[in-house]
């Protein structure tokens, strides 16, 4: 919740969150039932346009043209004005913009965040003026951040969506809220050592594997203290993937009025008349068999400089990158020059002695750390035999809880956190729960069998993001870190040497 009598703060992770749950979740997972939506197109494009309000400025003169049936990009846009600017009318900037190409003759759909404080050349009707890419918006609204965009890109703009944040809790509580596997406690209540001066918003979300309706997936998405970009950024990639994997069709075909609604009430776009919407249905349906990969703007920062720079070499293989987009062939970049990096799946088969570099055993540590919480967790507690040599337990782990699930059940439940070093935002951690079929453990990628147990292996790329193995009362998992900074080799010797308390 935020703090009374302050507007949120609109974070550029919210907005990703609203932007992406809510045009991808929603339009590109309702394509998978776009057969039978089509013949009802009428009254979709009816529930759609009856709540819709026009895009301030010129900005169907600024977008470019496109026949049916040809890729589309869709620039999705949202402002950082609070209550108070409103009030005193005082321009906002667009604190996200992030591009989403949709194109079914490639093997994925590409989306791009744009950093907000990019220097960039805007074209105003006095001249050019340099300054971050979000001041464009204030200096002309959505019509002027096209044409930047465009300018900086050389790609043609299709259509644009401009979010307003009011929709976000409603659109995750309608579709039933989601299951996260939230990798560490988020608390801040504006007090120190938890806040500070600045009027952050509010959050305390628990950390394991629960649950995650409106208000706290709001807080969740938005938070931003303590966090830096690439962190935020992973963490709304890993909302994105664990919503659009709950979205069931039925719910969507059978709530399509609905969502559209809430859709076409907190968002502003030109995409308007059964026609355009049609087409962009019928393009959605297309490109939703494919996976969304996220494209690495490859833009880097000085420290102390006020502006995010990237050079022409790296403009163009980023431009290159998207509009030829391809799935994803190994681990998420996490920063300019870096990459989770990480072997391939036949190499993280392969049969290794001894620990994998940067982990130790830690018997005694281990079982220490997890004593109490077995004497009261009601299943079996497993701890991590081995650990990263950096890092250690988090101060708040472990936690005993309940998961309650969507049709009301109880599940005793338990997470220990590790953290990663002295790494902003990274966290590692084991899941335990009394449940034997979560929704995360659905559709692994693939198998192994070690020390006597048989492990569902899940990936990244060609990072293991997470292995898991189940018993005949549970389910047990080690996650890795948003970033996906654990090797594979890591990952599967915690795994492969998580060992029951008092064994």
């Amino acid at each position: 919740m935020t703090n009374p009598g302050k507007g949120p703060r609109e974070s550029w992770g919210v907005i990703k969150r609203f932007l992406l749950g809510g045009f991808l979740i929603v339009a590109v997972t309702a394509g998978a039932v776009a057969s039978a939506v089509l013949l009802e197109v009428k009254d979709a494009a009816n529930a759609f346009e009856r709540f819709q309000t026009a895009l301030p400025g010129d900005v169907e003169g600024a977008l470019d043209n496109v026949d049916p049936g040809q890729p589309q990009t869709i620039m999705l846009l949202g402002s950082d004005q609070r209550f108070a600017d409103i009030k005193q009318k005082n321009p906002s900037r667009s604190d996200t913009i992030i591009l989403v190409r949709l194109d079914p003759d490639k093997d994925a759909t590409a989306v791009m965040s744009l950093p907000r404080d990019l220097k960039v050349e805007i074209p105003t009707k006095n001249g050019i003026v340099t300054d971050k890419i979000n001041a464009a918006y204030s200096i002309g609204g959505p019509s002027m951040t096209v044409k930047t965009v465009r300018r900086l890109l050389g790609i043609p703009i299709h259509h644009v969506v401009n979010v307003n944040f009011g929709g976000f809790r409603r659109m995750v509580n309608r579709l039933g809220c989601f299951y996260q596997d939230v990798d560490r406690t988020y608390f801040n209540d504006n007090q120190p050592p938890n806040g500070s001066a600045y009027p952050y918003a509010t959050i305390d979300v628990k950390a394991g594997y629960q649950l995650m309706c409106g208000q706290d997936s709001l807080d969740w998405a938005r938070y931003r203290h303590f966090d830096d970009d690439f962190v935020r950024a992973a963490r709304q990639q890993e909302f994105i993937r664990q919503a659009k994997e709950q979205v069931s069709v039925s719910s969507i075909f059978s709530d399509r009025e609905e969502l559209l609604e809430i859709f076409g009430r907190y968002t502003q776009t030109d995409i308007k008349g059964q026609n355009a919407i049609l087409r962009l249905l019928k393009l959605a349906y297309e490109s939703s068999q494919n996976p969304i990969r996220e494209v690495r703007f490859r833009a880097g920062q000085n420290a102390g400089d006020t502006f995010v720079t990237i050079t022409e070499d790296n403009l163009a293989k980023t431009v290159r990158e998207f509009t030829a987009v391809k799935a994803s062939t190994g681990g998420r970049q996490t920063r300019e020059g870096g990459s989770s990096g990480g072997g391939t799946r036949k190499q993280s088969r392969q049969k290794k002695k001894g620990l994998a570099p940067g982990l130790i055993q830690d018997k005694v540590g281990g079982e220490d750390h997890t004593l109490d919480l077995a004497v009261k967790a009601g299943f079996p507690v497993y701890y991590p035999k081995a650990r990263l040599n950096r890092g250690g337990y988090a101060s708040d782990s472990p936690r005993r809880y309940t998961l309650k699930t969507r049709n009301g059940r109880k599940y005793p439940a338990y997470r220990i956190v590790l953290k990663y070093g002295n790494d902003i935002g990274q966290y590692y951690g084991v899941q335990g729960l009394k449940w034997r079929n979560p929704p995360i453990l659905d559709e692994a990628h693939d198998t192994q069998k070690l020390r006597g147990r048989t492990y569902r292996v899940y990936y990244d790329g060609n990072r293991i993001r997470m292995v898991a193995w189940k018993t005949p009362t549970g389910s047990y998992w080690v996650s890795n870190t948003l970033s996906q900074r654990l090797t594979n080799r890591q990952m599967l010797d915690i795994a492969k040497y998580l060992t029951r308390v008092g064994l």
